[in-house]
Parts: C-alpha cells; sequence; structure tokens
C-alpha cells in the first residue's frame, strides 16, 4: 500500500466520525484540531485507521503527529 492509500484510509476514517466535512479537500497540513475533532474523536480515527490498515502498534505513538499528512507519513512507515 502506498502513502495516498494510507492517506485516502485515514481521510476516510475522519469522514466516518466527522461526517459534515464530507465536502472538505483534505490536504496533508490538515490537522484534526482545526477540523473539528476533539480528543475522543481523535481517538476514534486512529483507532479506526489502525484497524483498517491491520497496523498493531501502540496507539500512544499515533498521538504524536500534529497533522494528517505526519499521521500518514507514521502510519505507512510502519507499514514497511
Amino acid at each position: 500500500m502506498n502513502r495516498n492509500n494510507v492517506f485516502d484510509v485515514i481521510k476516510n476514517c475522519v469522514l466516518e466520525i466527522l461526517p459534515d466535512l464530507a465536502t472538505h479537500k483534505f490536504e496533508d497540513s490538515d490537522s484534526l484540531e482545526a477540523l473539528g475533532a476533539n480528543s475522543m474523536n481523535k481517538a476514534d480515527i486512529v483507532m479506526l485507521a489502525l484497524e483498517e490498515l491491520a497496523l498493531a502498534i501502540p496507539r500512544i505513538e499515533a498521538f504524536g503527529p500534529k497533522s494528517i499528512g505526519e499521521l500518514t507519513d507514521l502510519l505507512h512507515g510502519k507499514m514497511a
């Protein structure tokens, strides 16, 4: 799976938790906070993404990235 696929998985997880963003054009620089995600939303998004990507990493690692692009890079790197 390439980086763009991982980005799409994360984007779809965000849309599942925050459906009001359906018309938003997602960018690497978007932060979940700026998109309106609270801490519970962020936890749900990360959990869904890890499940979708079949990754078993400590969730705490996935809370460090500040943007969707950084989260994409982290998860994509864990897939190798």
